[in-house]
Parts: C-alpha cells; structure tokens; sequence
C-alpha cells in the first residue's frame, strides 16, 4: 500500500468553520478534497462521497452547505473528488471502483483530526452504493455509519417496476388518462408492449443476479455492524427502485429488520433535494443522526 501525505492548506474561515485543503495519493494519482472543521470536533467524521460525473461541490451546491452544516453542530466533514473527476488527477471510474479512493480519504481524515475514532461514510445515488460496495469489499472497522441517500440500484427489473408504482399505478386513476385512452391519444399497443416487458424483466430476475453490483450492496448491508441511516426522496423514482428493491428482490429480504437502522422519507423531495427546505431537512436528520451516534 502507498504511503499518503497530508498537505493542508488553509482556505478561511465561515462561522467558526476552518476550511482546509487535503491533498493526498491513491493509487498513484493526487486526489483533491476540502475538510469542514468546528473549532472543537466530534469523535466522528463525515466523508461526503460524489456521485456521478461530477465534483465535491455537489448540484446546487448541496456538498458545500451539507460540510459547512455539519462542521458549524460540531461534526468534521471532508468533500473530495475521486480520481478522473474535479481537481483530481487520474482517470474516471464508475462508482463500483472507488474503494481505493475512499480507503485513502478515510486515511488522510483520520491523520487530519488525530481525535477521531472512526468515520461516516454519507453518499447519495451511486455515492451510497459505493458506500455500501466499499463496506462490503474492505470490512473497514473505522467506517461506523452509512447514511445513504437514494440508494442506486437500477436494473431493467427495478426500473420497470419503479414506474408501474411510482407513475403508472397513480396515472390510471385518474379520469384524463381514461379519456385520452378510449380518444386514442394514448397508445394500446405501447401500453401492451411495456406490460411484457415488465412481465419479462421480472421472469428474468427470477434467477438472481449473481455477482451484480446490487446483489454486493445487498451484502454490505446485510453485513456491517455500524449503523445506517436511510433517507428517500418522496418525489424520486431511484428511491422508488430502492424499496421495490427491499420489497421484492431475494437479497434484500428482511433487511429493514437488521439492528441500527433509522429510515426518514422527505416528502415531495426531489432526487438532490434541490429546493432549501428538502436541504435543510436533509441536513437536519444528518446531524442529529451523526451525533447521536458520536455520544
């Protein structure tokens, strides 16, 4: 394993929030991420994991307020960019392949602010996949909790079946689509070819889908000891494919049940709770959550 550095520069200060640069290896590559730090930390620490083709600032700047917020209740946060991505060097990979990049985050965290004990690990879409692959494939002791938000568990199953509950099953009940059926200005034969093919979808998951990213997060899940906070957008159709999935898939049977869950829906959010009320509520149920379990 490559040895990682600590080199911090100092950017400001925000509301008693002292904001740092880390710069640190990974695989050979320099990574670039920031660290949110209260002038007295919490035990634990808050990665803020990127999803996406994007970079630590996050949609509307959702990653920069989520840091600032937590680090202004007390709790660190560091935003970084994985490899290929923002102002890190290297070349782009899928969220199936960050493990060596968050092992290294997780390194340079801990060397930053020696009082931690452990880190949480916070990802939204393909972030909170990653998270829970990471979990599974590294068995890290130091990640302590999950909180993952519109978990990314697409398939042709869930998509299917996320539409026919999320849309379809609304859309029939209401009197305009029975009108604009029997006018003609809605297909019968679309209507028929998607019902097969949600039919076929879901004869073919019948089988499993042994080795697949979502059967591997289905394993993280069901194995880490830490604790996991679940938080669904009410208005998102990747959450919707989440709780299909927990509701119909084999590998996630039972896993609402495991110990140390906490789940919190936010209604009418959509998928990065772009409007500043669904922010501040998100950021609200992070940190109580976090420092709660910090006690």
């Amino acid at each position: 394993m490559q040895r990682r550095t600590v080199q911090p520069a100092e950017l400001g200060k925000w509301n008693n929030v002292l904001e740092k640069v880390l710069s640190f290896e990974s695989d050979g590559e320099s990574l670039i991420g920031i660290l949110s730090q209260p002038a007295q930390a919490s035990s634990v620490a808050v990665l803020i994991l990127v999803g996406g083709p994007q970079y630590r600032i996050g949609s509307h700047r959702q990653f920069v307020s989520l840091a600032r917020a937590l680090a202004r209740s007390g709790v660190a946060a560091f935003r970084f960019d994985f490899q290929g991505m923002g102002d890190s060097s290297g070349a782009l990979h899928d969220f199936e392949h960050h493990g060596t990049d968050i092992q290294s985050a997780i390194d340079v965290v801990m060397a930053a602010v020696p009082a931690l004990t452990g880190v949480v690990l916070w990802g939204l879409c393909d972030a909170a996949s990653a998270a829970l692959l990471y979990v599974n494939e590294r068995r890290d002791s130091r990640v302590q909790g999950l909180v993952l938000v519109n978990p990314w568990v697409r398939s042709e199953q869930s998509l299917a079946d996320a539409q026919l509950g999320f849309y379809y099953k609304r859309r029939i009940l209401q009197p305009d689509f029975w009108k604009k059926l029997f006018a003609g200005k809605i297909s019968w034969r679309a209507l028929i070819e998607w019902g097969g093919k949600l039919l076929a979808t879901q004869a073919s998951a019948s089988a499993g889908q042994h080795g697949s990213f979502q059967q591997r997060m289905a394993h993280g899940w069901r194995d880490f000891l830490g604790a996991i906070l679940l938080i669904s957008a009410g208005a998102d159709l990747t959450a919707h494919e989440f709780d299909g999935a927990l509701e119909t898939q084999t590998d996630w049977q039972g896993s609402m049940n495991r110990a140390r869950l906490t789940r919190v829906r936010i209604s009418n959010a959509d998928h990065t709770f772009s409007r500043r009320e669904h922010q501040n509520q998100l950021e609200s149920e992070t940190i109580s959550w976090v420092q709660e379990l910090a006690q």
